[in-house]
């Protein structure tokens, strides 16, 4: 007690001067030095300020021709990703080009083993490696949440005082455009309608709050979690720190420099183009058979021909390389918009026109029975429901979370291009719930009102699970314009996520330039948009097993995403902002305790003096 006294009594608080025996000056002064032992000769200046007391330190602080404004080092950061001299790196490209070669001809020349081998593959990803998708998708739901309610959420992505590059209505449109709009519109009336009639593990048929809840689980938090681990990463690597816009720059704090620019940094970057090339041509052929679907669903066309679905290719094709061409600021920007404003209008549409009161109904029911049947849907396994479950998995979850993770290389670092200026906790908040409230109301308004038609007696359900939208929206009054409404948003929807998947394989093959080069971008489109035409004209299983493939090739993504957590975190704990409320923290603490002696001194010299004053 006495030496905490003695050391308060000469801090600046209690008016006193310096302490005795311990030198406050310039460590590194030669005449300081040299009055020290030979153990001592040296000390740094972190050591000196952990040495002094907070009040010391404040005293320091104050003392005349110190100011933080003009000595502060924060610098303008210079991003790698905006440089104009950046390189096509013709290694990726050129193995990239020949994987994809390389499959589309086994595919083509020898249709039955590509079938049987990508059959055995997936079905060995999915059974033996199930339960790490099962496991690690749900702990990328909660370390985004983690990290968003974090101290993490205050960082920037960019520079302390930058402003978000695009308004917070258009940044929605964007990142739900390009991650899911597509999908939302195949499968929101079929997903739901299918668990109603047929149930799922552990559960009957014609539950609807099963059916509703599964569909949730699927389109909700855990897909934009997996998309969201990888857009924050790239982003705080791109625009905070400077690196290339990659995503193998952002293992960087892991793996090092050395190892980034090199044989690893470029397989994972060859793996992310190679993800993105079969992902994007697979959702062209679903997205021109759903078209073809809903022309022959409205009479336009009675009988389609492989003619159609070549101008539909190819019309589809020429406006995504377009709008690629265009740049994300217009062409992805407008069209994006132009969707919400659409889906908008077809959901309220069906809104006002179906059962109205059940959608209603559907929408708290839905999230209620989300949120009660949360833990049974995560730890759904194989050996689920008596060993019954794994083909029911392989089917729907186990293949949604293998293919969110194909997808996430393109759809990331689309999102973390669209997201500079955000603070991470803005981020997280954005990309996780935004979309999950908004395919909870399509679910609801789509698939809710699917399963009253099913239970009236009217059922939608088809042949294939494209033509049921349009069985739906032909049940309703002036049907047949909604329904070529939907044809034209599937064809727009698409055309913003492969041309934002444009955008992105050109960037990735340009050492990650932003702005990639617009016939760069272009080319990967055309050559993507050529894989899936000549594969579904071709072979009616090819997109079915080409889909296979991509995800078995996209596993390892697993891994990345792991790796990458760490790597994050490793890199947002050396953040300045960080740190300044890390050191905040700790001098708080110190000042406290300090202050707290400062006072019980107070209190003892106050009580000495009134006894001396009671002796006199």
């Amino acid at each position: 007690m006495s030496t905490s006294v003695e050391g308060m009594s000469k801090s600046e608080l209690s008016g006193a001067s310096a302490p005795q025996g311990k030198d406050l000056s310039d460590p590194h002064d030669p005449e300081v030095l040299e009055n020290k032992p030979e153990d001592q000769k040296y000390e740094t200046v972190d050591d000196v300020l952990e040495g002094q007391s907070a009040t010391e330190q404040l005293a320091s602080m104050l003392e005349p021709g110190f100011d933080p404004q003009a000595l502060s080092s924060d610098e303008k950061i210079d991003l790698a990703a905006e440089s104009e001299d950046a390189s096509i790196d013709w290694t990726i490209v050129s193995i990239t080009g020949l994987l994809v070669a390389a499959v589309v001809v086994w595919g083509l020349s020898f249709p039955d083993s590509f079938s049987q081998v990508s059959q055995k593959a997936l079905d060995f990803v999915v059974t033996d490696f199930g339960w790490a998708f099962v496991l690690f998708s749900t702990v990328f739901v909660v370390f985004v949440i983690a990290v968003a309610a974090s101290k993490f959420g205050t960082i920037k992505l960019g520079a302390i005082d930058e402003e978000p590059e695009f308004a917070t209505g258009s940044w929605i449109a964007m990142m739900f455009a390009a991650g899911m709009g597509i999908g939302l519109m195949f499968y929101g009336a079929s997903e739901p309608l299918d668990f109603y009639r047929n149930g799922v593990p552990g559960h009957e048929p014609h539950e609807v709050g099963t059916s509703m809840a599964t569909a949730m689980f699927h389109w909700t938090l855990h897909p934009w979690a997996i998309y969201a681990v990888v857009g924050l990463a790239i982003a705080y690597s791109t625009f905070r720190i400077g690196r290339k816009q990659l995503l193998s720059s952002a293992f960087t704090p892991l793996f090092g420099e050395r190892a980034v620019n090199g044989p690893v940094g470029k397989f994972i970057d060859i793996l992310s183009i190679f993800a993105t090339v079969f992902g994007t041509a697979c959702s062209l052929g679903l997205g021109a058979l759903q078209i073809q679907a809903g022309l022959q669903a409205s009479g336009l066309i009675s009988s389609p021909s492989d003619f159609v679905v070549v101008g539909i290719v190819l019309v589809l094709t020429l406006a995504f390389i377009l709008s690629a061409i265009s740049g994300v600021g217009r062409g992805i920007q407008y069209l994006s918009n132009a969707n919400m404003v659409m889906a908008a209008v077809l959901a309220i549409f069906v809104f006002i026109l179906g059962p109205t009161i059940s959608i209603l109904n559907l929408v708290p029911g839905s999230v209620g029975n989300y949120l009660s049947s949360f833990t049974e849907m995560i730890a759904r396994t194989a050996e689920s429901n008596n060993g019954e479950a794994g083909e029911w998995l392989s089917s729907y979850t186990l293949f949604y979370w293998a293919w969110w993770i194909s997808w996430s290389p393109f759809v990331g670092m689309f999102l973390a291009r669209i997201s500079r200026g955000r603070s991470i906790r803005e981020f997280c908040i954005g990309v996780l719930l935004v979309p999950a409230g908004v395919s909870t109301l399509w679910f609801a308004i789509f698939g809710g009102t699917a399963i009253h038609l099913e239970q009236k007696g009217e059922s939608i359900a088809g042949e294939s699970t494209e033509e049921e939208l349009f069985n739906l929206l032909h049940a309703l009054p002036l049907g047949m314009i909604a329904g070529i409404v939907a044809m034209v948003m599937l064809a727009t929807f698409f055309v913003t996520s492969a041309d934002s998947a444009s955008t992105v394989m050109g960037s990735m093959s340009q050492n990650g330039r932003a702005d990639a080069a617009p016939w760069l971008s272009a080319t990967w489109g055309a050559l993507t948009a050529a894989v899936g035409l000549v594969l579904l004209l071709t072979n009616e299983n090819a997109l079915s097993n080409l889909q296979n493939v991509t995800i078995v090739a996209a596993s390892p993504f697993l891994v990345v995403l792991i790796l990458l957590m760490f790597s994050l975190v490793k890199d947002l704990r050396n953040d300045v902002i960080y740190l300044e409320y890390r050191e905040a923290q700790a001098f708080q603490r110190k000042l406290a305790r300090e202050r707290r002696i400062h006072r019980e001194y107070q209190r003892a010299h106050a009580l000495k003096q009134r006894r001396q004053q009671r002796h006199k």
